[in-house]
C-alpha cells in the first residue's frame, strides 16, 4: 500500500531561528550545536542533524485532537530549515535505524492500533496497519525518548 511520510512545515519555527538564547528560554526552546551525528533527529527535513548544524529544541504539540490522545513533546528542528521532507513509498534513513513506535489513529484522533517495531521493518507495519479502513493516519515514534518523529498518510 502506498504511504506519503511528511516532515513538519518550517513555518510555525521560523520565529525561532536566529534569536539568542535568553530569547529561545523565553520562548521555551533551547539550541544545540550538534557535536555527534545520529543524534538530533530533525523533523522537518526527517534526517539526522550532522556535526556543527544547529538544532533547536522545541516542544511540538503532534497529536493536536481534542482527544484524550492530545499530545506534545520535545522534538528537534534544524535551525534555519526552509522545507519540509515529502516523500512517498520512502522509509528515511533517520527512521530506518530507530526502534520505532507506530501508531494509527481513525478520522476523529483516536488510537486505534499500535505496534513496536525495528525501523527496518516500517514497510510490513505500514502495511498491516494502513489494512484496516478505520486508521486515517499514523504517527511515527522514536521509541527510547518517545518523541514523535513523523506522520505518515496514505498516498
Amino acid at each position: 500500500m502506498a504511504f506519503r511520510i511528511r516532515g513538519l512545515s518550517p513555518e510555525p519555527f521560523r520565529h525561532l531561528f536566529g534569536l539568542d538564547d535568553a530569547a529561545l528560554a523565553a520562548a521555551g526552546a533551547r539550541r544545540y550545536v550538534v557535536d555527534h551525528a545520529p543524534g538530533f533527529p530533525d523533523r522537518i527535513e526527517v534526517r539526522d542533524l550532522q556535526p556543527g548544524e544547529t538544532a533547536l529544541l522545541v516542544n511540538y504539540v503532534h497529536q493536536p485532537a481534542g482527544t484524550p490522545y492530545r499530545a506534545s513533546h520535545a522534538i528537534f528542528v534544524r535551525e534555519g530549515a526552509t522545507a519540509a521532507h515529502d516523500a512517498v513509498d520512502e522509509v528515511p534513513e533517520v527512521i530506518r535505524i530507530r526502534p520505532i513506535s507506530l501508531r494509527a489513529f481513525d478520522a476523529a484522533g483516536m488510537m486505534v492500533d499500535a505496534d513496536l517495531l525495528d525501523g527496518r521493518d516500517m514497510e510490513a507495519a505500514i502495511g498491516r496497519l494502513f489494512a484496516r479502513p478505520e486508521v486515517a493516519y499514523l504517527h511515527a515514534h522514536y521509541a527510547k525518548p518517545g518523541c514523535y518523529a513523523a506522520r505518515i498518510e496514505r498516498a
